[in-house]
């Protein structure tokens, strides 16, 4: 199923409730990715600072991959409804 992820934490939970539907704990992706399991922590909790090779690294990993487009509108404005 597609979500769209528009923040770190909106990304850091979708990769939270992957990696558990996929059965695996932190460590064993850390494994997986040759990352540390607090490195995984810090991704899930949307931390500043991950190095984007190491966003692809787990999102490869968990089998998912990115799709860029244009942001939609994420509700109407009031100026939009009057």
């Amino acid at each position: 199923m597609d979500q769209i992820v528009r923040t770190t934490k909106q990304l850091g939970t979708a990769l939270l409730r992957r990696r558990r539907t996929a059965g695996l704990t932190q460590a064993a992706l850390g494994a997986r990715t040759n990352l540390r399991q607090a490195t995984i922590s810090a991704l899930e909790h949307g931390e500043p600072g991950t190095q984007l090779q190491t966003l692809v690294d787990v999102m490869t990993a968990l089998g998912l991959e990115m799709v860029v487009r244009e942001r939609s509108k994420a509700a109407e404005t009031i100026e939009d409804i009057f």
